[in-house]
């Protein structure tokens, strides 16, 4: 049986669900079969119809176990566009958490080393990359990056895109020369200017260079007969990321 899921759909209600499961909802009892596939339609005891859907990204995000504030997919987007991450590159990722950029990562075919230094949460993301069918491209550890970080400079080949997502970032920034090959990308990510500024600081300390920082924004718009204007629900803020490339 495959480990990755699929999503069921009806209407609004939607459900992760792996093929083989049985999962009781008030609509009737749902089975996966083992054979399911995208597109197939699946019915409940009562009769009720639920279309299979294959995971997409922001699926995972929605529906993944989380551990805590997980990357917005918005977020992920700016790391992969300014990085230009892509199928057969070596990630070296800090911060785990839910997985949800390291499973992002691992459906575009990088092969991603992540650590995550609480156990429970590091069990927690292993089984969401099962979810995400990202287990050949995604190796969850325990551990504390920091600590590990010297170990992995002389032991690992240099690795194309180191990206952080902790408190200790800059300390594992001054690092990033060593273990990335030239060219190679750094972005770190944090909720908070603090963390951003000594990122930053780090980084040209260290020799980086093309050093920049983007704060992430995104209003959604509103439209209705009243008028179009963006909203006014949320700030839109998500966080701060600094990217830098090793000489």
């Amino acid at each position: 049986m495959s480990d990755a899921a699929y999503l069921l759909v009806h209407e609004d209600r939607e459900y992760l669900l792996r093929p083989g499961e049985e999962f009781g909802t008030d609509l009737g009892v749902i089975e996966v079969p083992e054979d399911a596939a995208h597109g197939d339609t699946v019915e409940t005891h009562l009769g009720t119809v639920f279309e299979v859907r294959r995971l997409r990204g922001p699926d995972l995000f929605d529906h993944l176990e989380r551990t805590g504030a997980p990357m917005m997919p918005r977020d992920i987007g700016l790391v992969i566009g300014h990085t230009g991450i892509g199928g057969g590159d070596r990630v070296l990722d800090a911060g785990t958490g839910t997985g949800i950029l390291s499973a992002y990562l691992g459906r575009l075919g990088a092969s991603v080393t992540t650590y995550e230094r609480d156990a429970e949460f590091a069990e927690v993301a292993r089984e969401n990359m099962a979810i995400a069918g990202v287990t050949d491209h995604v190796d969850v550890r325990t551990g504390d990056f920091a600590e590990e970080v010297e170990s992995l400079v002389v032991e690992a080949d240099p690795f194309d895109v180191l990206t952080l997502d902790t408190g200790d970032a800059p300390a594992v920034v001054a690092h990033a020369p060593d273990l990335l090959v030239p060219g190679g990308y750094v972005a770190v990510y944090s909720p908070f200017i603090e963390g951003t500024r000594a990122a930053v600081e780090a980084a040209r300390e260290a020799g980086l260079v093309e050093v920049e920082t983007f704060e992430t924004i995104q209003r959604e718009m509103d439209f209705s007969s009243r008028g179009s204007r963006p909203s006014t629900a949320g700030v839109g803020h998500t966080g701060y990321l600094v990217f830098a490339r090793a000489p």
